[in-house]
């Protein structure tokens, strides 16, 4: 069968679904029953999603939309410091609170354009955020007055056309006859792509009286069917690979084994198949680091070797979820042949050169883990050798960061929620094996920096819904002076986050990019152990800072068992040389400058 029938067959395959969806729904609306506002409407889908937290900034256009929010006993409103934080923070939550998503309330133009930067990185990153923004009355829309927050000319649609560039589906509502339905469609496509949607909401529709009974229809996350044929012949292929490969045969996940809900499958297949199970950066995590077949972080020529050999060598790699930027594959350095690779994705399937379009590893992978579970006999008798970073013996006392990582991982406890900033902080703790059920996050793809901040915030509060273990974030001095502000939210929500603050007087992955002595790599010199007192904990009762400024110091805070329980809202302010980097840091910067002078 050709790619363009698979094609068309996983489309006619979705428009029946929501075919169906839309039938159900029109039965419905057409019975007399119960009322519900738009709000309200919009609210308990949320609930119905698992959203208990809403992030946001509040706004004139959006304020009667705040109202019901704040009304509802079973959501929390969280103001932040401005709708950039927000936005961050909704996308923190949502890859802590895997199944639901996160949200985000802005008002128009002026505050949707502040967060959609934040928005963006969600979408490159495929984190599911619901972007809601409060909007003039229909009737302002329809004749555009000259009003504040708008370009002053007319364009009241400027701004819905910058969030169609960064977001999957957008609806803007204008009537609420078919509100229902626009709701439930732009979150049907968040929760099944898992990427970031925008609705706005009208000032006038906000108490708008609409049919209850379109709740009584779940939103569906199923996975659109795979083409029963063609997916058999894919099995059928990939066994033939296995056979050829006579037994060496490796796991690699990577990101979308996590965005697209594919763990427990992926888990079914290693614990069944008994195959080593290796992870890219952007998939750390995605399988417990301490699995008996778990083998370590691939990212090409950065790899440690210990580890690089295990990938490369094998006769065929079983891909999951790959997404192969810069960053991901240390700078396009990986060495996998497409003739050894299958590659499983959430909408496709490529079986070496092949491709087959709709094959979706959702529905895929738990028949091709029954059909691999006879192999697991070879697969048991091969040695998966686990890689355990070494504390250096250093004679200088000083903190480096051959020192700092391996430490900070003895420091690490199951379920702890560890995120790190882009560029040294991530570079850093790529290769430290973390505690079983631990969480890792990191902005790898879209690397704005600055991120950590507000994603630790909403990371905090979804980790406290669950709960999880503690949340420890890692971050340098010139990425949190941008979103700083949002520390006195964490005071306020009363979230307990561990922030380790590396003070190396600036930007260290720019410096190891371009202009390592440049004044614009240069940032201003803070008393970072002030800050928390300065945004909220006025009376030093609700957190704690520290400065270290040498091994020992490190050694004793880490070792402190008041620190460790991290019972309030803590920052550390780590001294490091100012232009000492982690290995991989340096090896992958050199690469990208030699690239990029090609």
């Amino acid at each position: 069968m050709s790619a363009t029938v698979n094609e068309l067959q996983a489309e006619v395959d979705r428009l029946h679904h929501n075919l169906q969806s839309i039938t159900v729904q029109h039965e419905l609306a057409t019975q007399d029953g119960d009322l519900i506002t738009v709000s309200g409407y919009l609210l308990t889908r949320l609930e119905q999603l698992g959203v208990t937290s809403i992030f946001g900034v509040p706004g004139d256009f959006n304020m009667p939309f705040l109202d019901y929010i704040e009304d509802n006993p079973r959501i929390q409103w969280v103001g932040n410091c401005n709708e950039l934080n927000a936005a961050y923070a909704a996308d923190g939550y949502a890859r802590v609170k895997e199944n639901s998503v996160g949200v985000v309330v802005t008002t128009f133009g002026v505050g949707e354009l502040s967060a959609i930067n934040g928005i963006a990185g969600a979408f490159s990153e495929m984190v599911p955020v619901l972007h809601v923004v409060g909007v003039p009355s229909t009737l302002q829309l329809k004749t555009r007055p000259l009003l504040h927050h708008t370009l002053g000319d007319g364009r009241f649609d400027a701004f819905t056309k910058a969030a169609q560039q960064v977001t999957l589906a957008n609806a803007s509502l204008m009537t609420k006859v078919n509100a229902p339905a626009e709701i439930d469609r732009v979150l049907h496509e968040c929760i099944t792509h898992s990427r970031p949607v925008y609705l706005t909401l009208p000032f006038d529709l906000v108490g708008e009286l609409v049919p209850a009974k379109h709740l009584q229809v779940p939103l569906l996350r199923a996975a659109p069917p795979n083409d029963p044929e063609v997916e058999a012949y894919v099995l059928d292929e990939i066994i033939k690979l296995v056979e050829e490969a006579g037994q060496d045969i490796v796991i690699l996940v990577d990101a979308c084994t996590i965005r697209h809900g594919v763990r427990d499958e992926v888990l079914d297949l290693v614990n069944k198949t008994q195959f080593p199970v290796y992870a890219a950066p952007m998939g750390k995590t995605a399988v417990s680091e301490q699995h008996d077949y778990y083998g370590g972080i691939y990212m090409g020529t950065l790899t440690d070797p210990r580890i690089k050999d295990g990938v490369e060598k094998a006769e065929l790699i079983l891909s999951i979820g790959a997404l192969k930027s810069d960053f991901n594959t240390g700078m396009f350095t990986y060495r996998i042949p497409p003739t050894h690779t299958v590659e499983l994705h959430s909408d496709h399937t490529l079986v070496r050169y092949a491709q087959f379009p709709g094959i979706g590893m959702k529905l895929l992978l738990p028949k091709l883990t029954a059909r691999l579970e006879e192999y697991r006999r070879g697969a048991s008798r091969l040695i998966v050798p686990h890689y355990k970073p070494v504390i250096p013996q250093e004679a200088d006392n000083r903190i480096s960061h051959a020192y700092l990582w391996p430490r900070v991982g003895q420091f690490f406890k199951e379920k702890d929620v560890i995120v790190a900033e882009t560029g040294t902080s991530s570079y850093g703790l790529f290769d430290i094996p973390l505690p079983d059920k631990a969480i890792f996050l990191s902005q790898i793809l879209y690397g704005s920096i600055g991120w950590t901040v507000g994603s630790v915030l909403g990371a905090a509060i979804a980790a406290r819904e669950f709960p999880l273990g503690r949340v420890i974030l890692f971050v340098g001095d010139g990425s949190l002076q941008l979103t700083a502000q949002e520390l006195s939210t964490m005071i306020r929500t009363r979230v307990t986050p561990i922030i380790f603050v590396i003070n190396n007087e600036g930007y260290n992955i720019e410096r190891r990019l371009h202009g390592m002595d440049r004044k614009y790599n240069d940032i201003a010199t803070w008393s970072y152990t002030s800050l928390l007192r300065a945004f909220g904990d006025v009376d030093g009762t609700a957190s704690k800072s520290y400065t270290v400024r040498d091994k020992a110091s490190l050694d004793r805070l880490l070792l402190d068992p008041e620190f460790a329980r991290a019972d309030k809202i803590q920052l550390v302010e780590v001294i490091m040389d100012k232009y000492d980097s982690p290995r991989t840091l340096e090896a992958g910067s050199a690469l990208s400058m030699l690239k990029s002078s090609q």
